[in-house]
């Protein structure tokens, strides 16, 4: 195996045990579609429960989406790393049903601290927002690597 696949394998291993452990995905139907070192796609439709008073998708919903994207992305090097700031900026309404894509790249990463923004879009290819997150890596692992590497 040679280096880049054994990162691909641990990224994708990092993000199905981040899937595995997160009750908040499992409650919004969040699947993994793609993960990478560094980088995920993560999908989820938008449901009855998800809409607020104005008959769209309720803006926390679609951060938390993001949110999610992004922890996935910060952690796929096997390094407990959690949020320091994020933000987000919603550019359209979004729809009962409306399937969302957030994919989540790393920007920057460098010792302990990285930056990463999500784009999430509409099955049309419409971007609905835009997602910047920076992470601290607080040491600690996710998996046990020489697990991954015996595969």
């Amino acid at each position: 195996m040679n280096n880049d696949s054994n990162e691909e394998t641990l990224a994708q291993a990092c993000s199905e045990a981040m899937q595995q452990k997160d009750n908040c995905s499992h409650a919004f139907d969040i699947a993994v579609v793609d993960a990478g070192p560094g980088c995920v796609q993560l999908s989820m439709i938008v449901r009855e429960d998800m809409i607020n008073g104005h008959g769209t998708c309720h803006g926390g919903i679609i951060f938390t989406l993001a949110d999610t994207a992004f922890a996935h992305a910060c952690n796929s090097r096997n390094h407990i790393s959690v949020a320091v700031s994020c933000q987000i900026e919603f550019l359209v309404p979004v729809s009962l049903g409306e399937t969302l894509t957030a994919t989540a790249v790393e920007q920057h990463l460098k010792g302990r601290n990285g930056v990463y923004d999500v784009t999430v879009d509409l099955s049309d290819g419409t971007r609905a927002a835009l997602f910047r997150g920076k992470s601290r890596a607080v040491g600690g692992t996710l998996i046990d690597s020489l697990t991954i590497e015996k595969s």
